[in-house]
C-alpha cells in the first residue's frame, strides 16, 4: 500500500510540475525570430546577384509567388547602368508564425554619374520555410518615393554630359531632353564655376501622376511644374544622388526656349546642391537658378518678369524680398511668378552691380553660415559691403528702373 501511495504521490507531483511548466510557457519552441544580420545577409546576396546579372541567384531570395514580379524587375534594371545597389536593414519584426517584416533603405548608384546613392525607404515582407527566409513582398514605406523602374520598361539615352531614363516616352523625346541637358551642363559650369560633377541624371516618367509617385507626393503637387530636382541640401559629396525629374505634361507645352530654360535652371540646383543649406533662403536658390538659366539669352527683365512688371507699373512694387512661403505651390499663380521673378532680379542686381563672381561668392557665403538667422545679413556685409536695408532699397529701385518704363517691353 505504501508503494502504491508513493507512486500516486509522485504522479501527482509530476502532473503539478507539468502544469506549472505549461503556465510558465514551457512549450515546444517555434521558429526563431530573424535577426537583422540574417536578413541583411539574404539581401546582400540578392543585390550582388543583380549586379552580377545572375538571374537565378537574384530569384533565390524571393518566394516563388513573387518570382514573376522579381524577374520583371530584374529585366528592367538591366537597362540601367548600375554602379552599385544595396539594402541596409534598419529593423526586423516578427508578424506572427513564420512571417516577418523588415524595414530597409534601398540605395543605388548609376555608374559614371553618382558619387553617392539615390535612396528610398522600403518595407519587405518575409516568410520562413525550412530554416530559410524569403522575400514575399516589397513596397515603399509610407511617403517614400517609387522608383522609375517600378513604373514600366525603362528606355535609356546617354548624352555627352547626361543620362536620360524614361518610361512611356518616345526615343525622340528622350534624345531631345538629353541634348538640352548637354547644353545646360556647360552653361551652368561657366556661370557657377567651382567643383561639381558636371553631369546630370534626368528621369522622365509617363505622366504627372507617375511623377508624383517618384517624389512621394500627388499629381496635384506638381501639375504645371515642368521639372523638379531632388537631392539633399548641403550633404557633401557622398550625399544622396540628385535627380532632375521632368513633368512630361508641362514640359511638352513649352517651346524650345522654355525647355532649355527649365533644364538649365534644374541643372543649377544640381551644381549648387552642396552649397545650398538650411541657411539659404529660397529667393536666393531659385533666383540664382533663374539667373544662370537666363544668362546670355538676351531676354530683358520686362520679357522675363511680366507679373512683377505689371505690379510695378500699377504702383504696387513689393516692399521686401520674397519669403520662403511665397514660393509655395497651390496658391496664387501670379504671386508665385512674382516671387520667382523677384528672386531672379535680386541676383541680376548683384551680378550687374558687384559682378558675377561676387554673386556666386555671396551664394556660397550664405550657405556656409551655421543657420538661417543672420546668414544673409553677414554675407551682405562681408561680400557686398552693404546691409539688408540698403540692399532691399537698391532692389526696389532696380525693379522700378528695369520694369517701370512703358517702353521696356
Amino acid at each position: 500500500m505504501a508503494g502504491q501511495g508513493g507512486r500516486a504521490a509522485r504522479g501527482a507531483v509530476a502532473c503539478a510540475a507539468a502544469s506549472l511548466l505549461a503556465l510558465a510557457g514551457c512549450t515546444a519552441p517555434g521558429p526563431a525570430d530573424p535577426s537583422p544580420r540574417e536578413i541583411q545577409t539574404l539581401l546582400d546576396r540578392h543585390a550582388r546577384a543583380l549586379l552580377d546579372r545572375d538571374e537565378a541567384g537574384y530569384l533565390a531570395a524571393v518566394d516563388p509567388a513573387l518570382a514573376p514580379a522579381a524577374r520583371t524587375e530584374f529585366d528592367r534594371l538591366a537597362k540601367i547602368p548600375l554602379g552599385g545597389l544595396d539594402y541596409r536593414v534598419t529593423d526586423v519584426d516578427r508578424t506572427g508564425g513564420n512571417r516577418a517584416t523588415a524595414e530597409v533603405e534601398l540605395g543605388y548608384r548609376i555608374k559614371g554619374y553618382d558619387s553617392g546613392p539615390a535612396t528610398s525607404e522600403r518595407i519587405l515582407d518575409l516568410v520562413e520555410r525550412d530554416g530559410r527566409w524569403y522575400v514575399t513582398g516589397d513596397r515603399g514605406a509610407e511617403g517614400a518615393p517609387q522608383q522609375l523602374w517600378q513604373q514600366g520598361e525603362v528606355e535609356t539615352v546617354t548624352g555627352r554630359r547626361s543620362l536620360v531614363l524614361g518610361v512611356g516616352q518616345s526615343a525622340e523625346r528622350l534624345r531631345e531632353i538629353a541634348a538640352a541637358a548637354d547644353r545646360a551642363v556647360p552653361a551652368v559650369g561657366d556661370a557657377w564655376g567651382g567643383s561639381w560633377a558636371g553631369r546630370i541624371v534626368v528621369l522622365v516618367p509617363a505622366s504627372v501622376e507617375a511623377m508624383g509617385r517618384l517624389l512621394g507626393g500627388s499629381a496635384a503637387d506638381y501639375r504645371g511644374i515642368a521639372a523638379v530636382t531632388t537631392g539633399a541640401a548641403g550633404g557633401g559629396p557622398l550625399a544622396p544622388a540628385d535627380r532632375v525629374i521632368v513633368n512630361p505634361d508641362a514640359y511638352a507645352v513649352l517651346g524650345a526656349f522654355g525647355r532649355q530654360l527649365v533644364l538649365t535652371h534644374e541643372t543649377t540646383h544640381v551644381a549648387t546642391r552642396v552649397q545650398t543649406t538650411r541657411a539659404t533662403p529660397v529667393w536666393l536658390s531659385e533666383g540664382l537658378a533663374d539667373w544662370v538659366a537666363y544668362r546670355g539669352t538676351g531676354r530683358t527683365p520686362a520679357q522675363a518678369a511680366p507679373e512683377l512688371r505689371r505690379a510695378v507699373r500699377a504702383g504696387e512694387p513689393p516692399a521686401r524680398l520674397p519669403d520662403d512661403a511665397d514660393f509655395s505651390f497651390g496658391g496664387d499663380a501670379d504671386a508665385l511668378a512674382r516671387a520667382y521673378e523677384g528672386g531672379w532680379l535680386a541676383c541680376e542686381l548683384i551680378a550687374e552691380r558687384w559682378g558675377a563672381g561676387k554673386l556666386t561668392a555671396f551664394y556660397r557665403a550664405v550657405g556656409a553660415h551655421p543657420g538661417r538667422e543672420g546668414a544673409v545679413e553677414k554675407a551682405l556685409h562681408d561680400v557686398l559691403d552693404t546691409t539688408p536695408e540698403r540692399f532691399t532699397a537698391d532692389w526696389r529701385a532696380y525693379l522700378t528702373d528695369r520694369l517701370g518704363g512703358a517702353d521696356t517691353a
